[in-house]
């Protein structure tokens, strides 16, 4: 028997569904070896905005599946929306079952505040010009392919893996500039207003700090992405850690086997059927 890590609070975010530079399967044997009590889905787990009718495979809808067993199941589920699936800002506040859609979560965690949102709401370019954004996301995608059709031939000839965007970013100075900023903003923010941890996603930058100014200070999260470096955070025995894919042995989490061995059609009739939770307490839906 597959034994599951108990888990109080998992973040995932920037997973970029119906992408090609989204590693679902890798995301679905992380999400099959853990039993969370909170999973928060911090923004752009579908990428609306690159979505396509021709691609979404059948790893992208299972991670879907996963995602709603767990709240079938008893796990709160907390979508906080991103700029990529932007759209479902419109049903802010809904609640479904154990399933949550909101733009920003503050938690009380062991006597600590935490202040999750995804973080584009420091973005000028897309406050400012969306258009533009928007292209980029496209040019962003078209690099990771190129990077996966490189690492594939590096995997043939046994040499160590590389992320082509990566390098770009850490060479670009004002790419290095532009996280800087975000992360001072953000944890400047935080402390102003008395948050003990900021957790945000966005910019496909796992990282863990501790950052004081003169009013105090705050510790900085961010959940990364699983495009490039495949991470998620975790929060368990009153403290955060990285959840690294890479540095993990999950073969034998692959995938639940009944999803494992589901066709296309059996798999979308899964999702779209809305499971009551298992949990004796019974939520209504709200609408607004």
């Amino acid at each position: 028997m597959k034994i599951k890590r108990k888990v109080e609070i998992a973040v995932i975010s920037d997973v970029h569904l119906g992408t090609y530079g989204c590693h679902a399967k890798q995301l679905l044997t992380y999400l099959n070896s853990i039993e969370p009590k909170k999973l928060i889905l911090n923004g752009d787990i579908v990428d609306i905005w690159q979505f396509k009718k021709r691609y979404f495979p059948k790893s992208h809808l299972s991670v879907i599946k996963k995602i709603m067993d767990f709240a079938a199941n008893g796990t709160e589920v907390i979508y906080i929306t991103g700029n990529h699936d932007e759209m479902l800002r419109k049903f802010t506040d809904t609640e479904i079952g154990n399933i949550s859609i909101v733009n920003k979560l503050v938690l009380e965690l062991d006597g600590k505040r935490a202040w999750f949102f995804h973080g584009d709401v420091f973005d000028i370019s897309i406050q400012n010009a969306k258009w533009l954004a928007k292209l980029g996301g496209y040019g962003y995608d078209f690099l990771i392919l190129i990077n996966q059709v490189m690492n594939w031939c590096s995997d043939k000839l046994g040499k160590e893996r590389y992320s082509l965007s990566q390098k770009i970013k850490n060479s670009v100075k004002g790419a290095v500039k532009y996280i800087n900023d975000f992360e001072k903003v953000a944890t400047d923010l935080a402390i102003e207003n008395g948050y003990d941890y900021v957790i945000c996603g966005h910019i496909h930058q796992p990282k863990m700090i501790q950052v004081g100014n003169k009013r105090g200070k705050t510790t900085y999260l961010n959940s990364g992405d699983w495009v490039e470096n495949f991470t998620a955070l975790e929060y368990q025995f009153k403290r955060w850690k990285i959840y690294n894919y890479n540095k993990d042995k999950l073969s034998a989490f692959y995938a639940d086997e009944d999803i494992k061995d589901m066709n296309m059609k059996d798999l979308i009739a899964a999702i779209t059927i809305v499971e009551q939770p298992k949990s004796k307490k019974k939520k209504k839906a709200k609408l607004k």
